[in-house]
């Protein structure tokens, strides 16, 4: 049998004292960001405003493109005041 080879390096006991802890520099944990509570209602509120604002403008826009469509247009008229 082969007899195992010495090493140059002595054995490291972690269980004495004096050994030094890790030297990792670790960063700090990022801030906890404030969960921002909304009302429902005010939330609700905001979804009914923005449905009315962009059904006016779909209205808007469909009903300027049927008119340029079929030929009609502001000028056509003059306002006598």
């Amino acid at each position: 049998m082969a007899s195992p080879l010495s090493t140059s390096k002595p054995t490291v006991n972690l269980a004495a004292t004096g050994v030094p802890g890790s030297r990792i520099r670790r960063a700090p944990p990022p801030p906890v960001k404030e969960l921002k509570v909304i009302d429902p209602r005010e939330r609700d509120r905001r979804t009914v405003y923005l449905g009315l604002a962009i059904s006016t403008l779909l209205l808007l826009v469909i009903l300027t493109g049927f008119a340029s469509y079929s030929g009609w247009s502001p000028r056509d008229y003059t306002a006598h005041l």
